[in-house]
């Protein structure tokens, strides 16, 4: 057994070839601790997307291994990886990328049928109750506001009660009072559940809710900041920005 939910070891992610090739991430070494929130902070063109997607199985590393648990990812085939990401992994993304024709219960029930599982009302009630959306089961997107559909999105992410939920901006289209609901969500969720959170944003804010925040910088980590406060690791991001390219 591993206290590690995520461990990416000597990870590159390279695309092109010869002149052209762009190095997104460089030998990046980084392990998430089970039932702790971490941030990814860096500069545009850093490699945190890129970071996200390698971590969660998303893409392939061209180099090096990401191993969730006990499991070697970089090894599983096209179909294991599909079913591990189905089953293991939750998605939360600035786009809420719910379906408009269905209602929120519909949504939330939606990745379970399309593992071929059939949803129980029970526990999909349970997951919009959590997200504070109890009420809101019936109502469609259009119905909703912006936050009540991220957080339909994140109740969603949470119906196969995944190990690790990684989350790719997503307070980034949220005013700050329903970006702060929803991060109080994930925040709790660490807290009270014992899940895994990796989250990349642009915003201190956002970040100071994690345990840890980790620094990118030209597809490198470069440090990070334990428990730190929003002017902390502004400042600390203002400084990786105005290192000369």
């Amino acid at each position: 057994m591993t206290d590690t939910a995520i461990e990416l070891r000597s990870v590159s992610r390279r695309f092109g070839s010869g002149d052209n090739a762009v190095t997104a991430l460089d030998e990046v070494s980084l392990a998430f601790p089970k039932g702790t929130f971490t941030a990814v902070m860096g500069p545009s063109g850093s490699g945190k997307s890129t970071l996200l997607q390698c971590a969660a199985g998303l893409d392939r590393p061209t180099s090096g291994s990401v191993a969730m648990g006990g499991t070697e990812m970089t090894r599983l085939s096209e179909t294991q990886l599909t079913l591990l990401r189905r089953e293991r992994i939750g998605f939360v993304f600035q786009a809420f990328n719910l379906l408009p024709s269905l209602t929120a219960e519909q949504n939330v029930a939606l990745p379970l049928r399309l593992a071929g599982r059939r949803p129980s009302k029970a526990r999909v009630r349970e997951v919009l109750g959590q997200v504070g959306l109890g009420n809101r089961a019936r109502h469609r997107p259009s119905e909703m506001s912006g936050g009540q559909q991220q957080r339909v999105a994140l109740a969603r992410a949470l119906i196969t009660r995944p190990e690790v939920l990684f989350g790719d901006e997503p307070t980034g289209a949220l005013d700050s009072r329903t970006g702060r609901q929803v991060l109080a969500l994930l925040r709790g969720m660490a807290d009270r559940e014992g899940q895994t959170i990796i989250m990349v944003t642009h915003d201190p804010v956002a970040a100071s809710s994690a345990d840890r925040v980790v620094f990118l910088f030209d597809g490198r980590v470069n440090g990070e900041l334990i428990g730190a406060g929003a002017d902390d690791i502004a400042a600390r991001l203002t400084k990786l920005e105005a290192v000369p390219c």
